[in-house]
């Protein structure tokens, strides 16, 4: 039996790799009923319009299929997808515990940087790159091993969707926030893959992981816009796509859902049970030094972020996730968050906004200042009367 099909060399040379989880998937077959189960939910999904404005979820291959909808429609070399983990944890204040005033939230996966010598780092890390630089290492230790055989890396940019192999790698199961939760790591987790042209004897089959979110619906209740029904996102009225992936104006109707995130969103994952059990002291894998955060991302002041122009916006971010909001999109979110602060300090500001070229900016402030203000008349009210304004 060729030695690459050792589930134990695959997470041995993964750990050495600096991943925390490894497994390996079998592709089904181009006619099996998993391939035709996964193409009719991901077809359901992109014709239901969840998918919003993320065209590369859309993309057709000569034959009309899906290229994210099944593996066979790009590559029908592949035989086997290896699924890498590597756990982004870390002990510090989630999303949802007491925050300073006047603070936002960037989504924790993107407030990585590299630390060297327990130093805050000049310049932030993207996990795009983290990832690929180790499966690579990954891929060659493999190949020194057992010897070449056809394969591709990829990190969030393959044709696949990485989360339905990593639960056919055994890596976990699919939450009702449908992220990949494990018992031991939670959904903490960033994944990569390698697509290999190698099969996996149906003996070597991993198993699959038990579904253990229960009755749990704490991921769903939480959701301040009400984009998740159970294992089924919304793309259209998640906070982290309205922050990230929208261009143009915001739904107003979904505004004050957004809260004070201003990059991401991670209180369906904050409020799962399976990552809580970290906060109540269970003991945790050492933090990932390449992915640990940058302590001024944490929370951080939504003056000292709309003080920033293109300049500094580019120092703290590119090569960070959050450049992909671009310097625009980050503003306009920056307006919701502060139209949603209650506090008045922010509207001269948001006056100033109110004027920008940028006609999303502009609209985003002139909203986040009605808001202000009927916070300020209904606080007004309030002490005149009594009574607290809701």
């Amino acid at each position: 039996m060729p030695e690459f099909l050792s589930c134990s060399l695959v997470t041995a040379l993964a750990r050495q790799a600096g991943f925390a989880l490894a497994g390996i998937a079998p592709v089904p077959q181009a006619d099996s009923e998993a391939t035709r189960e996964e193409q009719m939910r991901f077809e359901e999904w992109i014709a239901s319009g969840a998918a919003g404005e993320m065209q590369y979820l859309k993309r057709r291959n000569e034959n009309g299929d899906l290229l994210r909808s099944s593996l066979h429609a790009i590559f029908p070399w592949v035989k086997s997808v290896i699924v890498c983990a590597a756990n982004y944890d870390s002990d510090q204040p989630r999303s949802i515990d007491p925050a300073p005033e006047g603070t936002g939230w960037i989504a924790r996966y993107a407030q990585s940087g590299s630390h060297e010598n327990g130093e805050e780092p000049s310049r932030p890390s993207d996990y795009h790159k983290v990832l690929l630089k180790r499966l690579h290492l990954l891929d060659a230790a493999l190949k020194e091993r057992v010897g070449a055989f056809e394969s591709r890396c990829y990190v969030d940019t393959g044709p696949l969707v990485e989360r339905v192999y990593a639960r056919y790698a055994g890596i976990g199961w699919t939450g009702k926030n449908t992220c990949i939760l494990n018992q031991q790591l939670g959904s903490w987790l960033f994944l990569g893959v390698i697509l290999a042209a190698v099969d996996i004897p149906p003996d070597l089959f991993p198993q699959l992981a038990a579904d253990h979110c229960g009755s749990c619906t704490r991921c769903i209740d939480a959701c301040p816009t009400q984009a998740l029904t159970p294992y089924q996102m919304d793309a259209t009225r998640c906070i982290a796509y309205l922050t990230i992936e929208k261009r143009g104006a915001i739904p107003e109707e979904l505004r004050a859902g957004i809260g004070r995130q201003v990059f991401g969103c991670d209180i369906c994952q904050d409020v799962c049970p399976w990552n809580g059990i970290n906060q109540k002291g269970r003991a945790r894998t050492a933090e990932d030094p390449e992915l640990a955060p940058r302590p001024a991302l944490i929370n951080p002041a939504l003056d000292w972020l709309a003080a920033m122009d293109n300049e500094n916006f580019a120092q703290w971010f590119y090569g960070s996730p959050v450049k992909r909001a671009k310097f625009e999109g980050f503003r306009r979110n920056l307006a919701i968050a502060m139209g949603n602060s209650g506090l008045v300090r922010y509207l001269q500001r948001l006056e100033k906004w109110s004027c920008s070229e940028d006609p999303v900016l502009r609209e985003a402030a002139a909203w986040a200042i009605c808001r202000l203000k009927q916070t300020r008349t209904a606080s007004s009210l309030g002490q005149e009367t009594g009574v607290k304004p809701r």
